[in-house]
Order: structure tokens, then C-alpha cells, then sequence
């Protein structure tokens, strides 16, 4: 009963779930740590790196203690799982924080309601008998139990999320636009002053443009700036697969607190916009030819980086992972300049051509939100990089009631690339693409 209490206190029980959908980012507390991305020096971060073991009644956990510091209790914490290896359910100081069923999407939980100064103890209990097993994909590789999983500090005042692009001209004028919209969030009970800045620098490490506003946003709330600066000379620096050296272009995001700049964000991308028009993927008004092959990151970056080196030489330009990768693996193909279809983590072969309700995952309702739920992680994860030409909502899974929802939703936020399902047969939850 204690225990309970303590939930309700700490606003953890009146929330369904810690977890949510946002631009998977890293903050650092000096430009210099950003653009090193030194994480371990960045003084937002704490590895989450729990030891598994098996309970008397025989299910697998893995728990560890975390040291929370003070200054992390007077602003927002979250936590970055990867590389489960099964859905979990996440506790924490023995209030339940949430269930994922999804075991190869990195996930994201703001935490702030369940921590406290001191230790705490965090228990991830992990399913072996999940009800969504039928439509989880075959990992094509292992990596260590929770490598890449850390908890991660921020400001009250500061950067919810983010969507970024270098796109063309809407008006077909020599130049390109940053179109920029970053989330402010207030999480003070009161009105609150939020300072959002970002500056951006050409391939050459040329600065182009710089800007910070000051916004009030109301307590416990957010606010939406958008910048969309003229960026002139883009058009030398097209990103296009094929390119010997692809194009980037540096952009940072920070905050600005008490006349000190903190809370940077780096990232870079490439000037150009994937558009399908008239059933064709078109960049720059030109079709695009694609030379797709199936491919999934290695177990590290660097031995990703050589075989996507591989690929390019073999003719190919285009890839198509089984699920939603690492970051690192959408980062290397910006770098690579190799277009990605990404692919939600959904693959329910059997019965795929019963079309009966139940008769597959894919058109059974009580199975809707964990489709909407695949399709959300993979696409807030990937939206802001470059490669990515167009979604998949899954393996081929027949079709249904759940891939329409997934459908509709994904064209709800997403203005331009195309979105792809290959078991549609002919219905309208996919969009129609003659590129090769």
C-alpha cells in the first residue's frame, strides 16, 4: 500500500505509459562535446546497462541501481532502451512504467514521474510469452543485451523535439531552405521565458545562417518555432545517391538559459527533397532509378560502414533493413550516400491471405495499436535523416484493418515521401510507385 502511495505521489499512476515518440537525440552541455559527440562527457547521460537473470518462477529480468544526481531531479529524465532482446515490461522503484512488445525498436521513456535523488531501482521483466510474438520479424543480428541504452538529462526549459530538411526552393528559385521546426517545452508550473537557437554551416564548415528566439510557453506545456532561412548556393551540394563524396551540412540546435548556451544538439543533412509525383520518386524533378537490396546493420558501425562501402561499389543504391536499425546505421548512410526505404517491425506471414477479421495480425482490431505502435517508433527515429525515401509499414503481412490505421496515420505526418506496403493487392494503403 506504501508502495502505491508512493506512485500516485510521484505522478507515475496517473500515467498510462512513460513511453514516447520523439527525435531519437543526444543532448551535450558544451559545443565541443556535441560535435565530438562525447557522450560520456556530456554530464547528461548515464549508461543503463541492467543484468539479466532468471526469477524462481522462471522468467528472465534484468535490474539495475542507478545513482540519480540531484540536478537531474529538478528537470526531466529519460530513458533510452535498445537491444532488449525480447518486449519487456519496465519497472521502476516498484511502480510499473510501461509495457513494449516491440523487441527491435529502440524505445524512449520519459521517466521523470518515477525517479528520485539517490538509488533507484530499475527492473525490466522480459516476455517469453508475448500475445504480438506472431508479428515481431527474425532478428539478422545479435548485439549485446541493452548495448546502446542510457538515461539522459534535460532542462525544464528546453528542446521536446524537433523535424528538419535543406529542401529545394518552393518557388523553383537557385537556392535551397532550411525548413526547420523545433518543439520548446516548459515543464515548470508557470509561465516560463524558452530560448531555441540553431546555426547551420555548409559542407566547407562555412557559417550560413544563425538564429535564437525567445518564446514564453505556458506551464507545462509547448511551443513550435519554425525557422525557414534562404541557404544559398545548396545547389552545388546536392545529396544524391551515387555522389563519390555526399553533401552535408552541419546544423546545431541549443538552448540559451541565463545568458549561457547550453543543451546543443548536433546533426547534419543533405540538401534535396524525395517527392513522389504522378507514381514516380522523383529528387530535384528528375526520377530516380533504385538498385534495392535487402541489408541489415552489422553488429558495429565500423564493420556497417565498411560493407555499406561494399555495396556502393557493388552498383547498388538503395537498401531495405527488415525493421528500424541503430542510428549510427542512418548516420552512415547519409555519410555513404545510400537511400534507405525504412521498414516498421511487423512481419506476420501466416495467413496472410485469410482476410477474414483475426484471420491475420493484420486484420485483427485488438491488435491495432501495437501496428500504430511499430509504425510511430520507426518513423519518429529516422524522419530527420536524409537517406530515408520512403516508409514501409512491414514485411509482407497480408492486410486489414491494422495496416489501413498504420497507413492513415503515417500520411497524416509525413507531407512527402512516399509510403510503401507490399502486401496492399491493390488496395489503396500503399502508395503507387513505378520507380524501379
Amino acid at each position: 500500500m506504501l508502495l502505491a502511495a508512493l506512485c500516485l505521489v510521484t505522478g507515475a499512476a496517473a500515467q498510462t505509459t512513460a513511453r514516447i515518440h520523439r527525435t531519437e537525440v543526444v543532448p551535450y552541455d558544451t559545443r565541443h562535446d556535441a560535435e565530438a559527440r562525447a557522450q560520456a562527457k556530456s554530464g547528461y547521460t548515464i549508461d543503463f546497462r541492467p543484468a539479466t537473470t532468471t526469477e524462481a518462477d522462471g522468467h528472465a529480468v534484468a535490474t539495475q541501481q542507478i545513482e540519480i544526481p540531484y540536478v537531474w531531479t529538478d528537470g526531466r529524465v529519460y530513458l533510452h532502451v535498445e537491444n532488449a532482446g525480447a518486449g519487456y515490461s519496465l519497472r521502476i522503484n516498484d511502480c510499473e512504467a510501461a509495457t513494449v512488445h516491440d523487441p527491435l525498436t529502440p524505445a524512449e521513456f520519459d521517466i521523470t514521474p518515477y525517479i528520485r535523488q539517490g538509488l533507484n531501482d530499475f527492473r525490466v521483466l522480459l516476455h517469453d510469452d508475448s500475445p504480438t510474438r506472431k508479428i515481431d520479424p527474425q532478428p539478422t543480428v545479435l548485439r549485446p543485451a541493452f548495448a546502446e541504452s542510457y538515461l539522459y538529462y534535460q532542462n525544464k526549459r528546453s528542446i521536446r523535439d524537433f523535424r528538419v530538411e535543406l529542401v529545394p526552393d518552393s518557388l523553383g528559385r537557385n537556392f535551397g531552405m532550411l525548413d526547420l521546426q523545433i518543439i520548446a517545452q516548459n515543464a515548470h508550473n508557470y509561465d516560463e521565458q524558452v530560448a531555441i537557437g540553431y546555426d547551420i554551416y555548409s559542407p566547407e564548415g562555412k557559417l550560413l545562417d544563425y538564429n535564437i528566439v525567445e518564446t514564453t510557453v505556458p506551464g507545462n506545456s509547448v511551443d513550435t518555432l519554425r525557422f525557414q532561412p534562404f541557404i544559398y548556393g545548396a545547389y552545388n551540394h546536392k545529396w544524391e545517391a551515387g555522389n563519390k563524396k555526399p553533401s552535408l551540412y552541419k546544423v546545431m540546435l541549443f538552448t540559451r538559459r541565463d545568458e549561457a548556451y547550453k543543451e546543443y544538439m548536433p546533426l547534419k543533412i543533405g540538401f534535396g527533397k524525395t517527392e513522389l509525383v504522378d507514381g514516380k520518386l522523383t529528387r530535384f524533378g528528375q526520377e530516380i532509378a533504385l538498385n534495392r537490396t535487402r541489408y541489415n546493420a552489422a553488429t558495429d558501425a565500423k564493420t556497417t560502414a565498411a560493407q555499406l562501402a561494399d555495396l556502393r561499389k557493388q552498383g547498388y543504391n538503395t537498401l531495405e533493413p527488415d525493421y528500424p536499425q541503430p542510428a549510427w546505421f542512418y548516420e552512415l548512410c547519409d555519410a555513404e550516400g545510400l537511400y534507405v526505404i525504412d521498414k516498421a517491425a511487423i512481419d506476420a506471414p501466416e495467413h496472410r491471405a485469410d482476410r477474414s477479421v483475426g484471420g491475420t495480425p493484420s486484420n485483427d482490431p485488438s491488435l491495432a495499436q501495437e501496428y500504430l505502435e511499430r509504425v510511430q517508433a520507426m518513423y519518429y527515429r529516422s524522419r530527420n535523416f536524409t537517406c530515408v525515401i520512403a516508409y514501409a509499414l512491414g514485411a509482407p503481412s497480408g492486410n486489414g484493418y491494422n495496416m489501413y490505421k498504420a497507413y492513415e496515420w503515417l500520411k497524416s505526418v509525413e507531407p512527402s515521401r512516399p509510403i510503401l506496403y507490399a502486401d496492399a493487392d491493390g488496395e489503396w494503403n500503399t502508395d503507387r510507385c513505378t520507380s524501379n
